[in-house]
């Protein structure tokens, strides 16, 4: 093995490290949500310190990289790669704390007598976040395809929700503070799927050299 390819196999576990806490913050931020339980939000507020460290740690590892070893051309595409995720996974992390301060503030109001069910909008957006992350280990851009075709799911799901807000709102001004709060969350949800696309279409692009950002998804 290169020298190369060792050292970035550690930059590659720590990517997945910090994928694997991120993926960590969305669910407990919607458990906490959903159960109106303050413990899984408080460890999400703490959690963010660690998805920052992360965040910094990777990329003196890619700047060590570049200096040290000089890339050539595909290594420094995943190089610059795994910045991107890196970035993106830092973003998520902040969408977490944004859905646990939705249910801290909801702790403390009355429940709404129509519930907003989250849960399935916040299973597939955490299914979309690992399965984004598994494509850029293994390389395969058939499982990055999966992630851009979730997206619309997710998309649709928020829609949803945001009508159900809208009507509970027309029906019952008492409600609009709750209800929005539950909207930010399935907000926040739908922007965590879109630093998981962008992940997803930055494997395509590494693997099959196809950019296909704000294009129809290819066939195959």
């Amino acid at each position: 093995m290169r020298k190369f390819e060792e050292q970035f196999l550690v930059l590659n576990n720590a990517l997945l490290e910090m994928g694997t806490m991120v993926a960590q913050s969305v669910h407990r931020g919607v458990v906490a949500l959903v159960d109106r339980s303050p413990s899984p939000a408080r460890h999400v507020m703490d959690d963010e310190i660690g998805i920052d460290e992360f965040d910094i740690r990777i990329d003196s590892m890619a700047a060590t990289l570049i200096a040290l070893e000089q890339p050539v051309a595909s290594d420094m595409r995943l190089i610059v790669a795994a910045i991107k995720i890196s970035t993106d996974l830092e973003r998520m992390g902040d969408l977490a704390v944004s859905i646990a301060g939705r249910a801290l503030s909801l702790m403390e109001k009355p429940s709404l007598s129509e519930p907003i069910d989250i849960t399935p909008i916040a299973a597939l957006v955490e299914s979309m976040v690992l399965r984004s992350l598994d494509a850029f280990v293994r390389r395969d851009a058939r499982i990055a395809m999966e992630v851009l075709t979730s997206d619309n799911g997710v998309d649709a799901m928020r829609a949803a929700i945001q009508r159900q807000v809208v009507e509970m709102m027309r029906r019952d001004p008492d409600s609009i503070e709750r209800a929005l709060d539950h909207l930010i969350a399935a907000r926040s949800l739908e922007r965590i799927g879109d630093h998981a696309r962008n992940i997803a279409e930055g494997v395509i692009f590494l693997v099959r050299g196809v950019d296909v950002r704000h294009q129809p998804l290819p066939v195959g």
